[in-house]
């Protein structure tokens, strides 16, 4: 798939967000079914935008606290997402996996919480990358994604490893 007219050496973001996704080691995973904002109607991880003096971890942990009323306590970097959208947004998001966490996943007016098999994640109500990067979250290897989308359709994709990307 050729890429479409997409300069990733000079590429910047105008938006950082992240997600981040509870494995608790029981063969499941929790995700959220979105409510509102970018990406509602879809099934994805909890996360969001980061606030101004945020880093991208507090952001994670924050949106999950927000989202689902829950804490996570052992979050850790698991990959980094490039996405250049054909209207001009460029979204730089940081995903974050953890496997420990306290409370109750509670249903707010932003994400419902929803508890699936690994092997039944329903890729198809999701954002159409996924599937190239998910795997590799659950599997703790470390990932590098770049994405065009023109709205929610995805154009080209470049997903490794992290340490074996071409420019």
């Amino acid at each position: 798939m050729k890429c479409p007219e997409v300069d990733w050496s000079s590429w910047v973001p105008t938006e950082v967000a992240t997600l981040l996704f509870v494995v608790p080691g029981d063969g499941r995973v929790l995700l959220i079914d979105k409510k509102r904002g970018h990406g509602r109607g879809l099934i994805n991880a909890p996360g969001g935008h980061l606030e101004p003096g945020e880093s991208a971890l507090e952001c994670a942990v924050r949106e999950v606290r927000e989202e689902l009323c829950i804490e996570v306590q052992d979050p850790r970097e698991a990959g980094l997402l490039r996405f250049h959208f054909m209207d001009g947004m460029r979204m730089q998001g940081h995903v974050f996996k953890g496997t420990r966490y306290s409370g109750t996943p509670t249903e707010t007016d932003e994400a419902a919480p929803l508890w699936f098999e690994i092997s039944k994640i329903p890729y198809h109500r999701m954002w159409q990358d996924d599937p190239l990067w998910v795997p590799l979250m659950l599997h703790d290897i470390q990932f590098d994604g770049r994405f065009v989308f023109d709205g929610e359709r995805m154009l080209w994709h470049d997903v490794k490893p992290i340490g074996t990307h071409e420019s």
